[in-house]
């Protein structure tokens, strides 16, 4: 298994800074929120990709990929009735699949709970069919990125569409493509019925595309009451060594201090 490390959560520091930290520390990649990086996408060019990239591999880091798909953005979701926002929600997708590519990125988590919830007068099941055909419709240029899109179960304080990892299985197994899997967040599986390490268990690792850790108090591994020994545990029955990405919601003190602490924490499991 190999760390990673999010880089909201050190806010309007320059990611030179923040992959400089991660190295120092013994990350070994850096995963990217869009919204760090400009408004929208395509205000991201060319030349600034090519930038980014380099500032990361200079430090010997991976590009894990992108999460927080479509924070910060306005008058994009997934499961809209409205024809129009469907359609550039769409496009913007297919746009952050280019920049995770290009970014020299594999992975892309698509939490993103006010773009997904349920709308006024929606159904559940009416939702299910809009989100099951927006991720159809971006996964053939995914596959041709070298991306895979992974869905993410949330709690229902978050959203109140798709909040188990039986449910994202669920989607998952319906759209049947290589390069859309689950991701599971250990914040996320707290909120589940069953203990985190039995929902990790419930989930063929050949469909696990990424795992962000945390803890229920929203910051990072080991700084609250989730055991990681017994999630650790089930990650080796699992067989899953790929990557653990640290992913927090409260930056205090500061970053540098809970990536410090969120990886020594795991390390003494590693």
């Amino acid at each position: 298994m190999k760390l990673a490390l999010c880089n909201e959560m050190f806010p309007d520091v320059p990611l030179e800074r923040v992959c400089a930290v991660a190295k120092r520390l013994g990350y070994e990649g850096i995963e990217i929120a869009p919204f760090t990086l400009a408004e929208h996408v395509s205000e991201i060019s060319s030349g600034r990709r090519e930038e980014i990239k380099s500032i990361i591999a200079n430090q010997g880091l991976d590009t894990v990929g992108l999460h927080w798909l479509l924070a910060g953005t306005d008058g994009l979701h997934i499961t809209t009735q409205e024809e129009s926002v469907w359609v550039r929600t769409r496009d913007y997708l297919k746009q952050l699949i280019d920049l995770c590519h290009e970014l020299g990125g594999e992975i892309m988590v698509f939490g993103s709970p006010n773009q997904r919830s349920l709308l006024p007068g929606q159904t559940f099941e009416g939702a299910w069919q809009r989100a099951v055909d927006m991720f159809v419709s971006v996964l053939d240029e995914a596959k041709a990125s070298n991306v895979y899109l992974c869905l993410e179960p949330l709690t229902t304080k978050e959203t109140d569409f798709i909040n188990t990892a039986a449910q994202g299985m669920e989607m998952v197994r319906q759209i049947n493509h290589p390069n859309f899997k689950i991701h599971l967040d250990v914040k996320a599986m707290c909120g589940e019925a069953m203990p985190v390490p039995d929902v990790i268990r419930s989930v063929p690792v050949a469909d696990i595309g990424h795992i962000h850790v945390n803890d229920e108090n929203l910051y990072g591994p080991g700084m609250g009451q989730v055991d990681y020994a017994p999630i650790f545990d089930a990650l080796s029955e699992i067989g899953w060594d790929q990557w653990l990405s640290v992913e927090v919601f409260k930056y205090d003190p500061d970053g540098e201090t809970i990536a410090r602490r969120s990886i020594e924490y795991l390390k003494s499991f590693l």
